[in-house]
């Protein structure tokens, strides 16, 4: 019967897991992965008697939940990368000179390319650009138009 629960807590467990796993980057499913199973090992360390199967129930879903956050804040760092390389292409690029980023710890990259230059009403700058992203081989392309605020700093407008 003890081992029963352990096996039902473990199924449990990697059911919540694996259904997690669908709604997640790679990064952060090992993250809910690997958090859920040194959640439910720290777990069993610490319960006891009839409280050791709530205390692996426990320790599962926090360290699911902890993993899957820390995963997620990793891919924070494809975010930035983007972000910076897009910001230097709209304000150093010619028209049809293309930057490039990549992740060296994700292996995710990308690319942006002002097409053209504009201005607004206010009369400030405003580049067209097109931006590709790789992420796991899969590259998708995406079409904008940034422009210069008040501050000084670009801001999309549009994308599609």
């Amino acid at each position: 019967m003890r081992y029963a629960k352990f096996a039902l807590v473990g199924v449990v467990a990697l059911g919540l897991g694996l259904a997690a796993c669908q709604q997640q980057g790679p990064k952060q499913t090992i993250g809910t992965l690997g958090g859920a199973a040194v959640g439910g090992l720290a777990g069993a360390q610490i319960g006891s008697g009839s409280g050791k199967l709530a205390a692996v129930a426990v320790g599962t879903l926090l360290g699911a939940f902890i993993g899957s956050e820390v995963g997620k804040s990793l891919d924070k760092a494809d975010q930035v990368y983007a972000e910076q390389t897009t910001s230097d292409a709209l304000e150093e690029n010619r028209s049809g000179q293309r930057s490039t980023w990549e992740n060296p710890d994700s292996g995710n990259s990308g690319t942006v390319t002002p097409t053209r230059t504009t201005y607004n009403d206010a009369g400030q700058p405003c580049r067209e650009y097109q931006q590709t992203i790789t992420v796991g081989g899969k590259t998708q392309t995406a079409y904008g138009t940034a422009c210069r605020d008040a501050n000084g700093d670009w801001r999309i407008v549009s994308q599609e």
